[in-house]
């Protein structure tokens, strides 16, 4: 039985036990029964009216509710009266006590629901400015439990849909960097290859000239394809497309690898370049060509800002459940107004200097570090650089 039925059982049989002492078993039932069926009636338009599609406005379906209730009252109570079983006087009596008590009721019903009613409407005010583009609106409703928590929901879609908002505008911003980057960094070398080959399809370079143009477009040609390459490594990595092959790896031993590695680099340009490095207490958890990736940018990118008699250190030591390596110069730093994009690509520490690469080695780097669980700063310093990153063990 549903819960509105159960409730016109209840009416009917309370009437009846109440009726019954005064006047007696027929009575009783035969008021249980207009009780009973009024209160039918009366259910059964409150359904019809819940499920109707209304524009009718909150407050209205309150008084109908109190309405329904005084209704069913009345209509009981004169029935009873038209069938004697109390006196006409004693129904004026007790309809003029409903009709008073309805009027209260509907009052009572009004000041109940002007609160509800009222925060109902800003909740629909502030969604609706939300709509129009306000990410701003914030809702308060403590009328009911239930807007409470209608208002702390909406609160939460809000500010969801202004971060997501926000990334996507940042995501936006940071394309078009990139893209006016790419730009401009092509730009440069693809102008000179069509000068340098105009020249050449025009006779207009002796055979000394050819060569030397010819090695000159090669190496246009090499940092293009080596631009290139990093730019769709890192568009992989970004995405996590990428297969990881990650192991127990002894870091002392890939650092001196790889400081080794980059020895003759250095001393080309008089430079030197050294690992000092603890003993680690646990390998590394890491995918090692990745990780060697790093310090090679890490490295290389000291060495063209180190000037010659400078040095590059390479240090690791453990940090809790992780290990904390540094690559350290002594060259001329970076400037402060490029610290807090140094890791975006295409930003370069000096953007003045004709070999400071594509600016996509510290992006890779940072790349490949958050990949590994772990982050990559800039840790201050009174001289030269010093790039920090941990990764777990």
């Amino acid at each position: 039985m549903t819960r509105s039925g159960l409730a016109i059982v209840a009416a009917g049989a309370l009437t009846a036990g109440l009726i019954w002492p005064v006047y007696g078993s027929h009575a009783a039932l035969v008021t249980a029964g207009l009780v009973a069926g009024v209160s039918a009636v009366g259910l059964a338009g409150a359904h019809w009216l819940a499920r109707r599609p209304s524009r009718a406005l909150l407050r209205g379906r309150f008084d109908v509710v109190v309405g329904t209730a005084v209704a069913v009252i009345l209509v009981t109570v004169l029935a009873t009266a038209e069938l004697m079983f109390v006196s006409n006087h004693d129904a004026l009596m007790v309809s003029a006590i409903v009709l008073a008590a309805a009027l209260v009721a509907l009052r009572a019903g009004q000041v109940a629901s002007e609160r509800v009613v009222a925060e109902v409407g800003l909740i629909r005010d502030a969604l609706r400015a939300v709509g129009r583009g306000e990410r701003d609106q914030r809702v308060s409703a403590r009328a009911a439990a239930e807007l409470s928590e209608l208002a702390d929901d909406a609160n939460a879609m809000i500010a969801q849909l202004a971060a997501e908002e926000s990334r996507r505008d940042a995501a936006d911003s940071a394309r078009r960097s990139l893209v006016a980057a790419i730009s401009h960094d092509l730009r440069t070398p693809i102008t000179a290859l069509r000068v340098m080959v105009d020249a050449i399809e025009d006779g207009l370079v002796d055979d000394a000239g050819r060569e030397r143009y010819l090695a000159t477009m090669r190496t246009h040609v090499t940092a293009l394809a080596g631009m290139i390459d990093d730019l769709f490594e890192l568009s992989r990595l970004e995405a996590g497309d990428l297969e990881w092959s990650v192991e127990q790896v002894e870091l002392s031993e890939l650092v001196d690898e790889t400081v080794a590695a980059m020895r003759v680099e250095a001393q080309a340009k008089g430079v030197q370049v050294a690992a000092e490095l603890v003993p680690l207490p646990r390998p590394a958890r890491a995918d090692p060509e990745k990780l060697q990736r790093v310090l090679f940018n890490l490295i290389q990118n000291a060495i063209r800002h180190t000037p010659a008699d400078g040095s590059v250190t390479v240090r690791a030591e453990p940090a809790g459940d992780w290990v904390e390596i540094e690559v350290a110069d002594t060259g001329e730093g970076i400037d402060s107004a490029a610290r807090e994009r140094v890791f975006d690509p295409f930003v370069r520490g000096d953007e003045s200097r004709p070999d400071g690469g594509a600016g996509l080695g510290l992006a890779i780097s940072r790349a490949i570090v958050e990949a590994h669980g772990g982050h990559i700063w800039l840790a201050d310093s009174d001289i030269g650089t010093r790039v920090r990153f941990v990764i777990p063990t």
